[in-house]
C-alpha cells in the first residue's frame, strides 16, 4: 500500500492538516501579535486542508473497493 502514489498523496494531506493545526495551537497559546493577526487565517486553512485529507480519504476508500 505504501507505493501506491494516492496513498502518498494522503498521508501528505493528513500531514499537512497536522502541521496548520499544531501552527494554530501554537498561536493560540502563546497569544500576542501573532494569533490577533494569523488566527483566523489558520483555521480556514486547517478546515481547507482537512476537507481536501477527507476527499482523498473517501476517494481512496471507493477506489480499493470499501471497507473490508
Amino acid at each position: 500500500m505504501s507505493d501506491d502514489p494516492l496513498f502518498i498523496v494522503l498521508v501528505v494531506a493528513v500531514l499537512a492538516v497536522a502541521v496548520v493545526l499544531v501552527l494554530g495551537l501554537g498561536g493560540f497559546a502563546g497569544g500576542g501579535a501573532f494569533n490577533k493577526k494569523n488566527s483566523n487565517r489558520l483555521m480556514r486553512y486547517r478546515l481547507i486542508a482537512q476537507f481536501i485529507a477527507v476527499i482523498l480519504i473517501v476517494i481512496f476508500v471507493w477506489l480499493r473497493g470499501g471497507p473490508a
